[in-house]
């Protein structure tokens, strides 16, 4: 395995649910993460750190080297962990601009299938590698992190044959095995993110839609046929974009909702919901729906719930 210089600068954007965990278990081994947080998150991570409650790597508590929302106070930086709303990503690397350098390797950890793009396209300089996890993280109130589950899997590749692009997917890999974080590096990295991002765009959408639990989907017969319906549609776009997408995945996937999905648990879309906070509708339904006429295709289980949740969250927001 790549060998790792322990005190490159690492610095973390984004410190909810996702990204809190990545940068306290970063944190938690390396002298020099920074993390980058504005508000009242600022002030208690400075204060106070970041505190980590896990079941899969176990409790962590870690003080980052700076805890600032002025660029210019971080420098240019080594590794940069990107893990904000899709909506905001656009936002938050002009932010960054000037912390990014040519050798500055970046990941961003979203949801949604474009995020890789679309940082290469905000970015002029850097090398971007592309990602997904899957985790089952918040922040609370007092902004530390709760991880359940017995698993964090952070997937990462790319789709370029650049060799220097594939060094960095190394580096990222090896940057990560010391903290407990499962890294692991997909030999065809865009239907690993298309796997969970047609998941996300039934699961997410419905527990939304519903401000339910998988208990109380599964417990519905009607939800169950939408659910099926809402995997099919994603999977036809994945399809017809030629993504790798595995024999029975539809059906596989659906299984796992049905008998393997913890009863309890919820998507981040309906807590944002529930709050009345901006949602990443637009990444999961509004995404297939702009690309399916690309491919002649007709999407009437997505447009029915994409419809439903712009009604609800122009209640609520």
């Amino acid at each position: 395995m790549k060998t790792i210089n322990p005190d490159m600068k690492i610095t973390v954007a984004g410190l909810g649910g996702v990204g809190g965990f990545l940068g306290a278990a970063l944190a938690s081994v390396y002298p020099n993460v920074t993390f980058f947080a504005r508000g009242k998150r600022m002030k208690s991570l400075r204060e106070n750190g970041i505190t980590l409650h896990s079941e899969f790597i176990g409790d962590r508590h870690a003080v980052p080297v700076l805890v600032t929302d002025q660029p210019s106070d971080i420098g240019i930086t080594d590794i940069l962990i990107i893990s904000v709303k899709n909506y905001s990503l656009e936002e938050i690397c002009r932010q960054l601009q000037p912390v990014v350098d040519a050798h500055t390797i970046i990941v961003p950890v979203l949801n949604g299938v474009d995020p890789a793009d679309r940082t290469r396209e905000a970015f002029s300089t850097g090398i971007v590698v592309d990602s997904l996890i899957y985790i089952i993280s918040a922040s609370e109130t007092d902004y530390s992190i709760t991880q359940k589950g017995p698993y964090s899997d952070l997937h990462i590749g790319t789709r370029s044959a650049d060799l220097k692009v594939q060094e960095a997917v190394n580096t990222v890999h090896a940057l990560f095995a010391p903290t407990g974080v499962k890294c692991i590096m997909a030999e065809d990295i865009e239907a690993a993110i298309w796997k969970k991002y047609i998941f996300n765009c039934a699961f997410n959408v419905m527990t939304a839609a519903y401000s339910a639990t998988v208990g109380e989907l599964r417990a519905n017969p009607s939800h169950v046929s939408d659910m099926e319906c809402l995997l099919e549609e994603a999977c036809q776009v994945a399809l017809a974009k030629k993504v790798n997408l595995p024999d029975g995945f539809k059906d596989e996937r659906l299984h796992f909702f049905l008998h393997v999905q913890a009863p309890d648990g919820t998507s981040s879309m309906r807590r944002d919901v529930d709050a009345g906070r901006p949602t990443e509708l637009e990444s999961f339904s509004g995404y297939l729906l702009k690309e399916a006429p690309r491919y002649g295709l007709e999407l009437p289980k997505t447009r029915y719930y994409y419809d439903l949740l712009k009604q609800i969250t122009a209640k609520t927001c």
